[in-house]
């Protein structure tokens, strides 16, 4: 929980840096308003998922989660790109503050969370703590492309991109790409991998 929160936070204070026109290249097909809507959705999803609690754990940990979603194509479906659309619709003319809106909103129902639920999401029950990592990944990771659009200097939080960092050796070792990952990560491969 408190790593998310952190990561959250440095996000947080990432849009509140932003120019206040948000309208240039994001990602991909994504303007920035899109890529920072939909980053902001690793805030909304918790909030939503919360409250909806339910008995069974479908999937048993976040690099399952990620393996799961990019077999079933989930993670480059069109309506992913629809809805970051939507979320840069929804931050309105203040971004920055309708995300500070959301880690205030986020950090109070997190507060309040006693043991570790089995909440719904896309990919069924999980654990709170098996899911808020995934969150954290993607504020990372999106963190990371909002700065490379920008020409910023931002850098997550330590224990965010540890997080991240674990989780991506976690998914790739899952999905049969940790023999790459490894390569690419001590030079002796060039091949950009997926690993979600």
């Amino acid at each position: 929980m408190d790593v998310f929160l952190s990561a959250a936070r440095v996000f947080a204070a990432q849009v509140r840096d932003l120019p206040a026109d948000l309208s240039g290249p994001g990602l991909g097909e994504w303007d920035l308003r899109a890529l920072v809507g939909h980053t902001s959705r690793s805030l909304v999803t918790v909030l939503t998922y919360l409250p909806r609690e339910v008995d069974e754990v479908a999937v048993e940990s976040a690099a399952a989660y990620f393996a799961l979603l990019a077999a079933s194509g989930a993670t480059t479906a069109p309506d992913v790109a629809a809805r970051g659309v939507a979320a840069g619709e929804a931050l309105g003319a203040d971004p920055a503050a309708f995300v500070d809106d959301l880690l205030a909103r986020v950090t109070t129902a997190l507060g309040a969370v006693t043991g570790d639920p089995v909440i719904t999401t896309a990919a069924g029950g999980m654990r709170l703590s098996d899911y808020l990592p995934t969150r954290t990944f993607e504020l990372v990771v999106h963190g990371l492309d909002i700065a490379a659009a920008t020409g910023s200097s931002w850098t997550p939080s330590p224990d965010a991109l540890s997080s991240a960092v674990a989780l991506a050796g976690e998914t790739a070792v899952l999905t049969g790409a940790g023999v790459d990952l490894i390569r690419l990560a001590t030079g002796r491969s060039s091949t950009a991998i997926s690993v979600v």
